[in-house]
């Protein structure tokens, strides 16, 4: 199953609100959280997730780009997450970081860089439920689509098959009407989009049609 994810680093701020309105069709939010440290970028926190949980019954996806993010990660279910995603390169104890996420009642993932292989994170596929590989380097909206990232969604789809089917396999960056046809093939399925989708005078309408490739690939 296809799932889209509107992400709201890209939405407008002055009217949270009303963005989140124009995006509900989804039925999922992302949530790029950064801390100028991990990556070179700040963009929000605790506040705004929860503004958002007491707006919408979303599932609520959030990407934590921070150093240290089992220190923050309760603070965040605490604040509505539905699923917390860490980076494979913030922390020297995943596994324990997976397991403290899950123990909080919510579901973990793990995200990998551009330059980060598939290997490094294959020996936590059957434990986790989803695996984020960026398309572009993490830390600011709008970069171009890394294509060359499809070998890596090809080997953790093949291994996902065999040990964990039910696992999300997230893309992040650059995604649009051909890009997310690109991914998909490859074999992912959960497609985060910004200013492609919130750019759009109609988002819901960019949504709905990216949605129906899920009729397309069934």
């Amino acid at each position: 199953m296809i799932k889209i994810m509107p992400s709201i680093l890209s939405a407008d701020f002055c009217r949270l609100g009303e963005e989140i309105k124009r995006v509900e069709n989804a039925g999922a939010l992302h949530f790029d959280v950064m801390d100028g440290h991990f990556v070179p970028n700040i963009s929000f926190g605790f506040p705004v997730l929860k503004a958002t949980r007491k707006a919408t019954d979303a599932f609520l996806d959030v990407h934590l780009m921070i150093s240290h993010p089992l220190d923050y990660a309760k603070r965040f279910v605490d604040a509505g997450a539905d699923q917390i995603t860490f980076h494979l390169e913030s922390e020297s104890n995943v596994g324990a970081t997976v397991a403290q996420i899950k123990g909080m009642g919510c579901r973990a993932g793990i995200a990998i860089k551009p330059s980060t292989p598939a290997a490094a994170v294959m020996p936590y596929v059957q434990d986790v439920d989803q695996i984020l590989v960026m398309t572009v380097e993490p830390g600011f909206g709008g970069q171009t689509f890394m294509s060359s990232m499809m070998d890596k969604i090809r080997l953790l789809r093949s291994l996902a098959d065999q040990i964990n089917p039910n696992l999300d396999i997230q893309v992040d960056g650059g995604i649009n009407y051909v890009t997310a046809r690109v991914a998909i093939d490859a074999g992912a399925n959960v497609l985060v989009a910004g200013s492609f989708i919130f750019d759009q005078e109609n988002p819901a309408e960019v949504i709905d049609r990216l949605l129906l490739l899920d009729q397309e690939y069934r």
